[in-house]
């Protein structure tokens, strides 16, 4: 079978929206399937990470278009606008910001990746008719590339995958953005025919498989994962007690009741203040910088993006993992990608979010970690202590259960045999 793969995200691309279908593709032909992926040509990705094109299978069809987006034009106004995603809006932005980002919610949609649709629908057109192909996959954000399936499909009749790594107006910023009552509904009406015209639906998390069963009954969950196997990457634990955090942390994703947690123990126990190391890697927004004001310079360690093999040893080495849900209404079924590789680190979580959601039945069903609501003080305090004993015993270890089910290469047999169902 050959599938082609319409995917925004692809190598050179770092962070982790490029993950998912780069692991894909990388194990598809282990399946009988040929994977051919079409995405832009003139890349302008604010995280660049050279060592993924080392994971492109040999021999695979990648096939490119150019593509022009405005916020390369915003980037001209504002040093870091270029640098900002949809995903880490400034909770107090510019006046240059609070007008790009109403131009941006309401003149872009889907997004601001819509001027690719109508060149990329024409080109690949033009290559299926010459080269036909038993499935088209497209998979969003950017949710433009479902429009571009979609017209794939009512023109060629070709069977579609739509692909949901985020929800649509679930995703956790959407209800930050300035929208007009008559964008809103455009959103709405968009994400509802797309789920309804596809073939079969793939999405992350069990909140959105049932959002979206009213629109259609052919819902698939695949989650992420990780491509490593358990223990096979021996790294020494930090002598710190140090707690990690890998990825963006934006104004919502912001664990206000940690840091005022582990502020109050650094105050009641000084050895406690002496040993805490607390480390972010990746992107922090002003709201997250100002909240470690309260820590000493020494229990800070703040690092700007790393590759994925450096992102791997910083969680293996860590005694903690942090895991933070945004603060949002749609917090429920949020799953980051991160809790996957997270779980390959045999370390254990501690996560700020929904008690009854998606991140904590993952949780739950592997015994990986804990969650704590968002105003949950005192039972993340006593956890947090719980933990630091731990460390001072050097036992800080977790026992957790049904983790292979999250390897990249048995979310891509689910995947196989939901290309095969249609």
């Amino acid at each position: 079978m050959k599938v082609l793969i319409l995917t925004y995200y692809w190598p050179p691309a770092g962070g982790s929206g490029v993950q998912r279908w780069l692991k894909f593709v990388k194990y598809l032909r282990d399946f009988d399937i040929e994977p051919i992926v079409y995405t832009v040509e003139n890349q302008n990705f604010s995280i660049v990470d050279e060592t993924l094109l080392n994971e492109i299978p040999e021999g695979i069809e990648v096939l490119k278009k150019p593509i022009f987006e405005p916020n390369q034009f915003l980037s001209l106004f504002g040093s870091n606008s270029k640098k900002q995603s949809a995903g880490f809006l400034d909770s107090k932005p510019t006046l240059f910001g609070k007008i790009a980002r109403f131009i941006r919610a309401n003149y872009f949609i889907p997004d601001a990746r819509k001027f690719w649709i109508q060149p990329s629908v024409k080109f690949l057109l033009k290559k299926l008719k010459e080269s036909p192909v038993d499935v088209v996959i497209t998979t969003g954000p950017p949710h433009s590339l479902h429009i571009i399936g979609w017209e794939l499909k009512k023109k060629l009749n070709v069977k579609w995958i739509s692909d949901f790594r985020d929800p649509w107006i679930d995703i956790d910023y959407f209800h930050s953005l300035p929208l007009t009552k008559k964008s809103e509904q455009k959103h709405r009406k968009l994400e509802e025919s797309v789920v309804r015209a596809s073939d079969k639906v793939i999405v992350v998390g069990e909140t959105m498989r049932r959002n979206f069963l009213k629109y259609n009954g052919n819902i698939e969950v695949i989650t992420n994962g990780f491509d490593e196997r358990i223990n096979t990457r021996k790294v020494k634990t930090d002598d710190t007690f140090s707690i990690t955090h890998i990825g963006m942390m934006n104004a919502d994703r912001n664990p206000k009741i940690l840091w005022k947690v582990l502020s109050e123990l650094c105050t009641e126990d000084q050895n406690f203040a002496n040993d805490l190391k607390i480390r972010l890697v990746g992107k922090l927004s002003n709201e997250v910088q100002k909240e470690l004001g309260v820590f000493q310079k020494e229990a800070i360690e703040l690092i700007d993006y790393v590759t994925h093999k450096e992102a791997l040893e910083y969680q293996q080495k860590s005694q903690v993992l942090l895991l933070c849900i945004n603060q949002v209404p749609s917090a429920k079924g949020i799953i980051t990608g991160k809790i996957f590789e997270y779980l390959q680190s045999k370390r254990p979580i501690v996560a700020i979010g929904p008690e009854d959601g998606d991140a904590s039945e993952i949780l739950e069903n592997t015994k990986a970690g804990k969650i704590f609501d968002f105003d949950n003080e005192n039972d993340l305090k006593s956890h947090i202590l719980e933990l630091y004993n731990s460390y001072k015993k050097d036992e800080v270890r977790i026992e957790s259960h049904y983790v292979e089910q999250y390897h990249r290469r048995e979310l891509t047999k689910k995947l196989a045999e939901a290309i095969r169902s249609i």
